[in-house]
């Protein structure tokens, strides 16, 4: 049988006609919301607004006003978070029979323009996920306050750690396109409500072995005001990309396979961990009697955190070389 190029692979995805949502989770972005809902494509099929219990009235606002076709207003009676919001999309997007769910918020940040971009990966069966990066473009970083910068990137560590994708960036943008695949095997009651949704959805994703892409985009700051506050969710997401962090490690190198790198990862804990408590001790005892440690109880201490460490190194190298390649709508469909 002969075999089918890349290119034309490629052209027989493209053929293909994907039918595409849009969710957009509304909560005081009455001012902006019928503005986004203008610029939206004729690439889209539905457009989903959730009414999260906004204060303005958004999704009477949109039923009032906008004529598009295409546009559903679904409604909570209680706020329950971007997350939540979102979710609810999700949901009804599945029911529907869509094949990609873009999700884009309602205060003008994320353009619509960009949702071609977005859904070229997932057409061409490159990826499961897309989502935006506004760190891509040099002259972009150079602008953003230096707060944002470090907090971005110390963001972006515990975001690697906790879901495995290595190779992203920006991990709270929430511009996202999803496949229907993935999006079926995520378990929606279990991703959170609030701003953590973005990296815990990731999360969820790794488990799947869900292949994700990062889009770049400008960063766009309209008028709005942010309710987000750091001091509020920095305690939430460090317990989260903890919790998350441990699931990761138990699920993929204990009880779905047990590597070379799962060795890697106990041997070197425990040597480390023997290295700190053995070290520990001996320094103190040193002190409390007031005499120098020999030469031989340092090296015994120092030589297990010297190759525990080794061990550590060599397992993160083998998590980040692990990152899924096959898209899972390769697979599945």
């Amino acid at each position: 049988m002969a075999k089918t190029s890349p290119e034309h692979a490629s052209d027989r995805v493209q053929s293909t006609p994907m039918r595409v949502a849009v969710v957009i989770p509304s909560y005081r972005v009455a001012a902006h919301i019928l503005g986004v809902l203008r610029r939206i494509g004729d690439e889209v099929d539905r457009i989903y607004v959730v009414d999260d219990c906004c204060p303005e009235h958004a999704g009477d606002l949109v039923e009032r006003e906008c004529t598009d076709a295409r546009v559903k207003v679904l409604r909570h009676e209680r706020n329950r978070g971007v997350g939540g919001a979102v979710k609810t999309g999700y949901k009804q997007a599945l029911a529907d029979g869509m094949d990609v769910v873009v999700k884009v918020d309602g205060d003008g940040q994320m353009p619509p323009e960009l949702i071609p971009t977005f859904l070229k990966p997932l057409r061409l069966g490159v990826a499961d996920y897309v989502k935006g990066n506004r760190f891509f473009n040099i002259e972009d970083v150079r602008a953003m306050p230096s707060v944002r910068l470090f907090g971005n990137a110390a963001l972006s560590f515990f975001t690697k750690l906790s879901t495995g994708y290595w190779s992203l960036f920006d991990p709270t943008n929430g511009y996202t396109a999803v496949h229907r695949v993935a999006l079926s095997l995520v378990p929606l009651d279990k991703v959170a409500d609030d701003y953590f949704f973005e990296t815990d959805l990731l999360f969820r994703l790794s488990t799947a072995r869900a292949v994700v892409l990062d889009v770049p985009m400008r960063a766009i700051y309209a008028d709005e005001k942010s309710s987000l506050r750091i001091g509020r969710i920095l305690g939430p997401f460090l317990r989260g990309h903890a919790r998350n962090f441990l699931k990761r490690i138990t699920y993929n190198y204990f009880l779905r396979d047990f590597s070379a790198a799962s060795i890697q990862l106990v041997f070197g804990l425990l040597m480390t961990s023997f290295s700190a408590a053995f070290g520990s001790y001996k320094w103190i005892t040193a002190l409390h009697q007031n005499v120098a440690t020999n030469p031989g109880t340092v090296m015994l201490a120092a030589l297990p955190a010297i190759v525990g460490v080794q061990l550590i190194l060599s397992f993160l190298s083998a998590d980040i070389e692990s990152q899924p390649a096959t898209p899972l709508q390769s697979v599945h469909d």
